[in-house]
């Protein structure tokens, strides 16, 4: 009855959801298994139409009348072009059409095989969306498969209607009908708004009171965001909030940020029972890698994410509602009108987390990471470079009023000194700089400028290599490989940062790190910009982080 190819049930089973009905089919082979699919769902009303570019328009007219969503499939090659004419008028009359597209598999493009040419994106600025569906040979390919074509329905009509394109690769054989049924199919919505004129949302707010086991994980966020008195209580005892340093001050309460130790010392059956019901996000890029990993082995029964761009951020292969709005306007939106039950799931998380201890480590990086941060004075600005450092500084409680900063939209070695530095030009405060000595020595050029003063302290933490290659799981480094692997060096900061006018301070034991520490925390500004160099061994380094997250396991 239906096709075996898991990108077309993907399709067709999203199609149906969307309540996309009238679909117009143009004749060709490699479009066949998508063409017995459609017209065996009872939903659909199929429209015959054999020249493609009167069916385009053909199409055009059955979305114009009633403003609902049209589709049209044809098959591989040219078939494709002839419909361009009536998606660039589609597209500026803002009329809501989706094109589906059957394609030769990627390795036939350009091999002079028949009716081949390069599909997808072939509308250019034409289409409000276009997407390539992969053939489906994974779980994860069956996630993303799904998650592209949520993405392309759901731009029919954000911010105004227009055009669509679906590409579907299909290889052979292709003639079979071996299903029976539609997969249940993972139904991506949006939400532009909670509008008191708009009482859709209202099954929303319905469902938000029904979980019990509510979970916020707030993400990078630049800024600092106070709610009001009103609306801390309310919100603050419904959720487990989990937040990182780089999220600052953006939650209404206390977080819970001890989250890669809280996480290792639970096993899998814990981690099960602490999952949540709802998740609801909000905020940028998140660093625990042991969160990423929890919310994808025990995944939600719904996941909204909540962004003023409202686009899809799927990063934990759960979401099923994207709320197009600012999060803090949503959260205090939301408080007055959840249930006034206090769920116990919150209260459980939190004597869990304060049950880690905190961590201490020998002579270390970490060590020295923790050290600097329980002595910063406050107000003042912390700058995390990327990869161990970032990570190091996430086990440490931040002192209050201090501002954290960190380069993690593509989490990159590159630039973090000059980031922080152009930061620190601009700004009155102390201006603190963690980085390790890969990110210091590729971005040395940064202090090769005029422009920053005397409020500049850099930590730079120096093993002479890439400590966390070290202690990436199931990487074996051969004697041949490791050099190339890891980067090692013999370099330091010593001649580079006293001939741009720091005053050095270097550190190879503990008692050199107390020793150090008190001067490179004193409150006050100084008559030149300072730079610590702790020197370790990174082997020990990562003997003792080993150490520490077997412990909590024990």
């Amino acid at each position: 009855m239906y096709t075996d190819k898991k990108n077309i049930l993907q399709l067709v089973a999203l199609l149906k959801a969307h309540r996309i009905q009238k679909i117009v089919l143009c004749p060709g082979s490699r479009n066949i298994p998508i063409v017995q699919t459609l017209v065996n769902i009872p939903e659909f009303t199929c429209y015959p139409v054999t020249d493609e570019r009167s069916a385009g328009f053909f199409a055009l007219g059955l979305a114009l009348n009633g403003g609902s969503p049209a589709a049209i499939c044809c098959t591989s090659g040219t078939a494709l072009l002839n419909i361009h004419p009536a998606v660039a008028e589609a597209f500026y009359q803002q009329v809501p059409l989706v094109v589906i597209s059957a394609d030769r598999p990627a390795a036939w493009i350009g091999q002079m095989d028949g009716q081949t040419l390069p599909q997808p994106g072939v509308f250019g600025n034409l289409v409000k969306k276009s997407v390539n569906l992969p053939e489906v040979q994974s779980e994860e390919d069956e996630w993303y498969c799904n998650r592209l074509i949520n993405e392309a329905l759901m731009e029919l009509d954000h911010h105004g209607k227009g055009p669509v394109h679906i590409n579907v690769p299909i290889s052979e054989p292709f003639f079979k009908l071996p299903v029976t049924e539609l997969p249940e199919a993972r139904v991506i919505t949006r939400y532009q708004g909670l509008n008191v004129y708009n009482k859709d949302y209202q099954p929303l707010i319905d469902r938000l009171n029904r979980y019990q086991r509510r979970m916020v994980v707030v993400g990078q966020m630049n800024l600092i965001y106070l709610f009001e008195k009103k609306y801390t209580k309310m919100l603050y005892k419904h959720f487990a909030w989990f937040t990182e340093n780089i999220s600052n001050q953006t939650i209404p309460g206390l977080p819970i940020r001890n989250i890669e130790p809280l996480l290792c010392s639970m096993d899998f059956e814990a981690q099960q029972k602490m999952r949540p019901e709802l998740l609801i996000t909000y905020g940028g890029h998140i660093i625990s890698k042991r969160l990423k990993k929890f919310l994808r082995r025990h995944p939600p029964v719904e996941h909204w994410h909540v962004a003023a761009d409202g686009q899809v951020a799927d990063l934990f292969g759960s979401l099923t509602t994207v709320i197009e709005m600012d999060p803090f306007e949503f959260l205090e939106k939301i408080a007055p009108m959840m249930d006034s039950r206090t769920p116990e799931y919150p209260r459980t998380w939190e004597a869990l987390s304060k049950n880690i201890p905190q961590a201490v480590f020998p002579y270390s990086e970490m060590s020295a990471i923790g050290k600097v941060i329980n002595h910063l004075p406050t107000p003042c600005s912390l700058h995390l470079a990327n990869s161990s450092t970032v990570r190091y500084a996430q086990l440490f409680p931040l002192p209050n009023d201090v501002e954290v900063l960190s380069n993690r939209g593509t989490n990159g070695i590159e630039g973090s000194l000059s980031t922080a530095l152009g930061y620190a030009t601009a700004s009155d405060k102390l201006n603190f700089i963690f980085i390790g000595d890969l990110s210091f020595f590729y971005d040395m050029n940064a202090l090769w400028n005029a422009n920053y003063g005397s409020n500049v302290r850099i930590l730079l933490l120096n093993n002479a290599g890439g400590e966390i290659f070290h202690a990436l799981p199931g990487l074996e480094m051969q004697d041949n490989s490791r050099r190339f692997i890891t980067a090692t060096h013999r370099t330091s900061a010593k001649a580079w940062a006293e001939d741009r006018g720091f005053q050095y301070l270097s550190v190879h034991n503990e008692e050199e790190l107390d020793q150090a520490v008190e001067i490179f925390t004193q409150p006050s500004i100084t008559s030149q910009p300072m730079l610590m160099e702790v020197f370790t061994e990174k082997d020990k380094d990562i003997e003792h982080l080993k150490t520490y997250y077997h412990n909590l396991k024990k």
